[in-house]
């Protein structure tokens, strides 16, 4: 693979796991706002989302392959929820993941943006504690 293959290769991991921390980051949310009816839990889930626009690029939007993701099908455990906790641990969950992956990709292209990742995914964890951990 060439030099500038890799980079493409690099960009569309970037935009795929910017896509799926937003969305994610965006369920939790919304059932905060919407179901919980908790201000202060989804103001802090919105102020850490905006925080993503300093890593969107609109050129990244050219190595973005939907028709040639590998595993763009559900399996069925993503299927299969029964429960708003069973949602925000597996929103959750996404977030946390999605947000390593963008910190180490990051190292590669801008460490600056690496920090900012870092710092979102132990935000998160603080996040998903408060949730579930009521005081």
């Amino acid at each position: 693979m060439t030099s500038s293959e890799t980079t493409a290769k690099i960009e569309r991991l970037i935009d795929a796991n910017l896509n799926r921390l937003k969305e994610g980051i965006r369920v939790i949310e919304d059932i905060n706002r919407y179901i919980k009816d908790d201000a202060t839990l989804a103001y802090q889930l919105k102020q850490l989302r905006h925080k993503l626009q300093k890593a969107y690029s609109q050129e990244r939007l050219t190595h973005r392959d939907i028709e040639g993701d590998v595993l763009k099908e559900s399996i069925d455990s993503e299927l299969k929820r029964s429960t708003i906790d069973d949602l925000m641990i597996a929103n959750f969950s996404r977030t946390q993941e999605s947000a390593r992956v963008l910190e180490e990709s990051f190292k590669l292209v801008d460490p600056s943006l690496s920090e900012l990742f870092k710092g979102m995914r132990y935000e998160l964890y603080g996040l998903e504690k408060k949730y579930f951990i009521k005081s």
